[in-house]
């Protein structure tokens, strides 16, 4: 058996992607899978850095205004298609696994071209193009909310990572603290903006630091790979604290589980799989939605800011003033932050990979019973 991810660009695609393919193998040992991506994508890193084989297709980003670069689509289109054909024939593909993303689009179309059953996942919670056409070819469709508007939808969660799906936090913290140089016996606020970092997030980070570091606030902060250094400079410039708290500015971690052992609070944006991982693990959090597109960070978070396992500020409002005034005294509440994190845990979904999997496992068997 073979199966083709098709799910590139950005992580929220991808390690859902590769949680589902970690999946497979444990429950299939023998079954083949390759993985469509984009030279520009996160995919390039990821895909291989997990063992398994990645093959590019051309890029086909929809434009969002009515320009002459719409003109070129189609054919871009059908060069993709016929890229991603090649790769299910070469694989002898029986299903295809879509996640959205610039790659899908091609997938399945290809997938529907040659007969090869879709299975198709939807992170979020306001579905993107590319899996609103993928859920008109197939009726198996799984869902990260339970609302989704996919037709055949079915609620299982976000598949996560293996490694943070089993994670028992409290038994973690005092390895996990000491990986980042933390001490486990005080309060730790996590700070991310995603894998590209959030500028509005780190800036306020830096008005708010010797703030939490009088208060004894240990901060790991991941800036983004991009940002990071302004950041460090920054925080030079106001005194970056040394006494009374730690403050740990790095790009990014490969083991966010360990980021969530070792902290009892987030801030953050909210991503589908940031959330996801948040309520799986049962981390209270902070959400700041990206202020751009089309609102679904919000409606992720939403959820879990109605079972009271989180709070939610627009954009706009995050300064160091903010973060002093509702974020300190927040992070250093061990009542409140319990209440928060079992709220949080009822809604987690630590089984979606495995759901998944055999969703994929049956469509193949279906197939072959066809």
């Amino acid at each position: 058996m073979h199966v083709v991810l098709a799910g590139g660009g950005t992580a929220g695609h991808i390690e859902p992607a590769l949680a589902a393919a970690d999946a497979l193998r444990r429950l299939a040992p023998g079954i083949g899978i390759t993985a469509l991506g984009t030279e520009r994508g996160l995919e390039t890193r990821l895909v291989p850095a997990r063992g398994y084989p990645l093959e590019l297709l051309p890029a086909v980003p929809l434009p969002r205004r009515l320009t002459t670069e719409l003109l070129t689509v189609p054919g871009r289109l059908a060069s993709a298609v016929a890229a991603a054909a090649r790769v299910l024939d070469d694989t002898g593909a029986d299903v295809l696994l879509g996640f959205g993303g610039y790659v899908a689009v091609p997938g399945y179309l290809a997938a529907r071209w040659r007969r090869v059953p879709i299975v198709l996942h939807e992170a979020n919670a306001r579905p993107g193009l590319a899996n609103r056409l993928g859920a008109r070819l197939t009726r198996h469709v799984a869902a990260a909310t339970p609302d989704c508007p996919l037709p055949h939808a079915r609620h299982i969660g976000i598949p996560l990572r293996n490694a943070i799906a089993t994670l028992d936090r409290p038994a973690l913290r005092a390895a996990a603290a000491a990986a980042f140089g933390l001490d486990p016996a005080r309060p730790t606020l996590l700070v991310t903006g995603g894998s590209q970092g959030a500028q509005r997030i780190n800036t306020a980070m830096v008005a708010a630091a010797p703030a939490l570091a009088r208060a004894g606030v240990q901060v790991l902060h991941l800036a983004g790979p991009t940002q990071v250094a302004d950041v460090a400079g920054a925080l030079g410039a106001v005194g970056r604290p040394a006494e009374g708290g730690r403050y740990v500015l790095l790009p990014y971690t490969d083991r966010m589980e360990l980021a969530y052992a070792a902290t009892d609070l987030a801030l953050c944006r909210a991503g589908a799989m940031t959330c996801a991982e948040l309520a799986a693990v049962g981390l209270p959090a902070v959400y700041v939605p990206l202020p751009i597109g089309n609102g679904e960070q919000r409606l992720n978070a939403m959820p879990i800011v109605t079972a009271g396992g989180a709070l939610l500020v627009d954009d706009e409002r995050v300064d160091g003033t903010w973060i002093t005034r509702v974020v300190l005294p927040l992070v250093t509440d061990t009542v409140t932050l319990a209440t928060m994190s079992k709220a949080a845990a009822g809604l987690g979904r630590r089984n979606a990979d495995v759901v998944l999997a055999r969703m994929v496992l049956a469509a193949a068997g279906e197939r072959a019973a066809a």
